[in-house]
């Protein structure tokens, strides 16, 4: 009996000792982002002798992104997959790299700004009470609609999707004279189908994905901004995690993150010709108007600076560059 009773309490305390972080992510089930994070969990877990064990809840099974983050900060989940807005949510700074007209259609200079800044942005995280475990790319995002759109002008009028809270997009909005209809992500379909906004604007590939593409009539070829990702895990919940575990899962989620920019890149490019195989026009706007969005991206970093990003924020935006 005394046996029995050791034994048991040996195994209270190694479950105990183990960390488990739950993870919120809006990615559906069985796409290559919900395959790399289960390979990724499962390594984890066997690389830390399940020491350190991740959860995932794909799907938006726990919200959209703001439900998430609210979860991880009361603690009911330990971590989340953030995009642009909600990261500008927890620390302005890192929007910097998502500043319409920046980078224009070159994806790989936008990439590496995002990489030479990372050590300033993880900063900035932690000071926050969150740990990153990687950024990724989730693409060029491109203004798709209903009407024929052929300059900046061409566009002033037209309803448009806007993400609640986004600065940065309602900025941009006002700036270009679009008409801005708040909405959640998941309306946008519907919102699309009953004539309640006539564009949106994403990546490619949640263009596909979210079907807006049967929706849409035009694609501007003509980048307006760049989106990123990241994966962030609570201070609280990563203290826990031992530091000889803490080198492990680092090491490991690199790994994943470079797997996920790889098919993310790649699922952008294949998006791309599937929907102008469904039918959607690419428009070119004309040089003068690229020539115009400088001034629009100026206006908007003067408009922003001091209030979503800091004086510093741009500035280590600008030395990159």
């Amino acid at each position: 009996m005394k046996k029995i009773l050791t034994i048991a309490l040996i195994g209270l305390m190694t479950q105990v000792s183990a960390a488990r972080i739950k993870v919120g992510v809006l990615a559906p089930e069985g796409t290559n982002w919900a395959k790399h994070m289960k390979k990724m969990g499962k390594e984890i877990k066997t690389a830390t002798k399940g020491k350190v064990k991740f959860k995932f809840y794909f799907g938006g099974a726990q919200g959209d992104e703001n439900d998430v983050l609210r979860k991880v900060r009361i603690n009911q989940l330990q971590g989340g997959i953030f995009t642009g807005k909600t990261l500008g949510d927890i620390h302005g700074d890192i929007r910097v790299v998502e500043i319409p007209f920046v980078f224009g259609d070159d994806r790989a200079k936008a990439w590496s700004t995002v990489e030479k800044l990372t050590p300033y942005f993880d900063k900035k995280i932690k000071s926050k009470g969150f740990e990153n475990l990687g950024f990724f790319e989730i693409g060029l995002v491109y203004f798709v609609s209903q009407k024929k759109t052929e300059s900046l002008s061409a566009l002033s009028g037209v309803k448009i999707w806007s993400w609640e809270g986004d600065r940065i997009v309602e900025t941009m909005i006002k700036k270009m004279n679009l008409v801005s209809v708040p909405l959640p992500l998941p309306d946008v379909l519907s919102s699309l189908s009953t004539g309640i906004i006539e564009a949106a604007y994403a990546p490619a590939m949640p263009i596909v994905a979210l079907q807006w593409s049967s929706k849409v009539k035009y694609l501007v070829d003509f980048p307006i901004a760049y989106s990123v990702g990241s994966f962030l895990i609570s201070d609280k919940a990563w203290k826990k995690i031992s530091p000889e575990h803490q080198k492990v899962v680092k090491t490991i989620a690199d790994k994943y993150m470079k797997k996920v920019n790889e098919s993310n890149i790649a699922d952008n490019q294949d998006a791309l010709k599937a929907i102008q195989a469904n039918g959607v026009q690419m428009l070119q706007f004309p040089k003068a108007d690229q020539e115009k969005a400088k001034t629009l991206k100026s206006e908007i970093m003067t408009k922003l600076k001091g209030t979503l990003f800091s004086d510093e924020g741009l500035n280590k935006l600008k030395s990159v560059l």
